[in-house]
């Protein structure tokens, strides 16, 4: 079996060599205009996963929460995200934590693409859709109200 890679350099601006570009989950309606990279996963022994997610122009991620975490670094754009309880703007190289459980959702400016990276455990569960309750909680603040996609 061939050693994983060590290094990946970008093919273009925000492409790494020896991975592919997907479309993201853009079939089950809770994305917009998402792209994603796998940069690292089990092959490298780490127990983290490092992925580059672009969400283009006006885009954004599903609304959910789960039990593993996030951190999240901008590299291109700007854009928002709901993090927990409350919207914050992100820039180059902000860092964002999401905690179990918190609530999240990244978006684009309408006009220029926000990609960032995201690194997570391996072995995750899989990502919890809000209930109409959730919502109902969600939308008793007006910014929040304002913010979410769903």
């Amino acid at each position: 079996m061939a050693a994983p890679p060590t290094h990946r350099g970008q093919s273009a601006p925000f492409v790494w060599a020896g991975g592919e570009v997907r479309a993201y989950k853009d079939a089950d309606g809770t994305f917009h205009a998402v792209t994603r990279q796998e940069l690292t996963g089990t092959e490298h022994g780490q127990g983290t996963s490092l992925r580059y997610f672009e969400v283009g122009p006006g885009g954004h991620t599903t609304l959910e929460r789960h039990k593993h975490t996030h951190v999240v670094v901008p590299l291109r754009g700007r854009g928002s995200a709901l993090i927990v309880d409350r919207v914050v703007a992100l820039a180059p190289h902000d860092v964002v934590f999401v905690p179990s459980w918190g609530w999240h959702q990244f978006r684009a400016t309408a006009h220029e693409p926000f990609g960032f990276l995201c690194a997570v455990v391996v072995d995750r569960d899989r990502p919890v859709l809000p209930t109409e309750d959730d919502l109902v909680a969600l939308r008793r603040d007006p910014a929040i109200a304002a913010f979410i996609r769903v």
